[in-house]
């Protein structure tokens, strides 16, 4: 079995959905008994490690955390299983996103870098992205990074592409309040559910926010998802919550505060992910010209629909992009996989980009 697949294989291997630090430990011993860099394991449960000088810095990034397996990818010993099928690795972070990680640490190893080259692995990714934001706030800004999430099949069917963008999710939940009273005097009170419907009138009504990243035009969305409300049958209710789910894009909000104008109505923001730009058209570049070189296919610049660790970066100055085997639909299921082909692709592309990157 080759270097990549078999790290590959024992990082899909490790349990990582509740307790990250096994394969957090994992990383950490890896890369110190198989490079001279400087490797640490912060506080968090991150694993941060750092070779080469230069007034730049490229960071090549990754989650080691997954989401709760399904009952079919684990055995008897709630140990997770892992197959190898005609050049695809079967399980649980497969693709989500142990393939990517294993090819940016051998990348790392490997690379004679242009700059300084660093290598992240956090912890809590599944969790909103909760080691990236503890590392940003302890200090860590690269310049650049390239974010092994999924990027292949958005062009075509098997090609490794480069997102330059991708949308974030504000979840918020708008609370009517009104006066119960007995449902035969319905004046006696104050219908919070009939609040709540102006309120999801206002919603309905809004536009999707929209910008364009690097010439790519990006839309947001605004959806109603659950809505909350009444006690009994022959009861006013005096309370109902509605869950309003925004993907967001860059620079943009959907004005969702004009619900307040209702009386007994506020609003709160339960989760903000953030969204990412990337600002250097010239990395974008770089990396799209390292993606051509390691594929006999076409790769492009494109937009992805959902939030990564990269958003967190991008908010705190980082230019990213984004590199990685997991194709779309490919995460979170309960027949996970990877092409081991891609990840060795991944793995081209990071280590040509470690290589070329920051340019001279």
């Amino acid at each position: 079995m080759d270097a990549l697949a078999s790290l590959t294989r024992d990082l899909v291997s490790i349990p990582s959905h509740d307790d990250e630090s096994t394969a957090g430990e994992y990383i950490a011993s890896w890369l110190r008994d198989h490079t001279d860099a400087r490797v640490t394991r912060d506080d968090h449960g991150n694993v941060i490690a750092r070779k080469g000088q230069g007034d730049d810095s490229l960071a090549l990034v990754g989650h080691h955390d997954v989401v709760p397996p399904d009952e079919t990818q684990v055995d008897a010993d709630s140990e997770y299983i892992v197959e190898e099928r005609e050049d695809r690795l079967y399980g649980r972070g497969a693709a989500d996103m142990k393939g990517c990680v294993a090819a940016a640490m051998l990348a790392f190893r490997d690379a004679d870098p242009a700059g300084e080259l660093v290598f992240a692995s956090f912890v809590g990714e599944e969790q909103g992205g909760v080691g990236c934001q503890a590392a940003i706030e302890d200090g860590f800004a690269p310049d650049y990074a390239v974010v092994g999430e999924g990027s292949t099949g958005y062009s075509a069917p098997g090609t490794t592409d480069v997102a330059v963008a991708h949308k974030g999710r504000r979840g918020s939940t708008i609370v009517a309040e009104g006066a119960a009273a007995h449902a035969s005097e319905p004046e006696a009170g104050a219908n919070a559910i009939y609040r709540a419907t102006d309120a999801v009138d206002v919603v309905r009504d809004l536009d999707f926010p929209e910008t364009s990243v690097l010439g790519h035009e990006m839309s947001g969305s605004v959806a109603i998802t659950e809505i909350d409300g009444g006690s009994a049958w022959n009861v006013i209710p005096e309370r109902c919550e509605v869950t309003v789910d925004e993907r967001t894009v860059p620079g943009e909000r959907a004005p969702l505060d004009r619900v307040e104008a209702i009386e007994g109505v506020t609003w709160r923001v339960d989760q903000d992910l953030p969204p990412m730009a990337c600002g250097d058209a010239d990395f974008a570049d770089a990396v799209l010209d390292a993606a051509t070189a390691a594929q006999a296919a076409t790769p492009e610049h494109v937009v992805k629909p959902h939030a990564t660790d990269a958003g967190w970066l991008a908010q705190a100055g980082t230019d990213c992009v984004i590199v990685g085997a997991a194709e779309p639909g490919e995460a979170h299921t309960a027949d996970e996989s990877v092409s081991l082909a891609v990840i060795e692709r991944c793995r081209d592309i990071y280590e040509d980009v470690s290589e070329s990157w920051p340019s001279e």
